[in-house]
């Protein structure tokens, strides 16, 4: 069976999202085009590490084509919308590639199935017969700044750090190794 590339040239939405509570939430990522939805899960370092590599190509992108990358996201470009639903997983993101295309003026962002064995990276961002199923998604650089804050915000929207260990607190509680193991209710912490 040969791979099925989604392709989303001009998407109204690409964002990062969580279905579930702190500490038990599945990662998604989302692209929209017209009334064309992907949801693709993926996990939680692997959105660190997209929106850290966003930041980094876009900064290599405006130094060595000279490109128009804004510092900040527009605030027009800001999406704090929750994801559309229903989410329905079309994969599990196994690997992604990044590029930009210079044609274009955009970021491109494939993520790619999951699969037994290794990818070869001659496949990632190619339209190839054969490898894994793929989201590809091309970005105004506005827009990839944008999707790189919101990641982060959503990454941070988790269980709050403990203020001596820096370990997750659990609503059930926290053994900190700095109390000598002994459980602190979160309660206690909070005051």
């Amino acid at each position: 069976m040969s791979r099925v590339i989604h392709v989303f040239r001009q998407p109204d939405r690409f964002v990062a999202g969580t279905v579930g509570e702190p500490g038990d939430r599945t990662f998604y990522l989302q692209a929209s085009e017209d009334v064309r939805t992907i949801s693709v899960t993926i996990e939680k370092q692997q959105v660190v590490v997209l929106a850290e590599r966003l930041s980094s190509l876009l900064e290599e992108v405006a130094s060595r084509f000279g490109a128009d990358v804004p510092d900040d996201a527009p605030d027009e470009l800001l999406d704090v919308d929750p994801l559309t639903v229903p989410v329905e997983e079309e994969f599990r993101v196994g690997t992604m590639g990044l590029g930009w295309d210079a044609d274009s003026s955009a970021v491109v962002i494939e993520l790619l199935a999951m699969t037994e064995g290794e990818v070869d990276e001659t496949v990632v961002l190619d339209d190839t017969e054969e490898g894994p199923d793929a989201v590809r998604v091309f970005l105004t650089p506005g827009a990839a700044r944008a999707f790189a804050e919101r990641a982060d915000r959503v990454v941070n929207a988790g269980r709050k750090p403990c203020p001596l260990c820096a370990e997750p607190l659990d609503p059930a509680g926290h053994i900190c190794p700095r109390q000598n193991g002994y459980r602190r209710d979160v309660d206690v912490l909070e005051d």
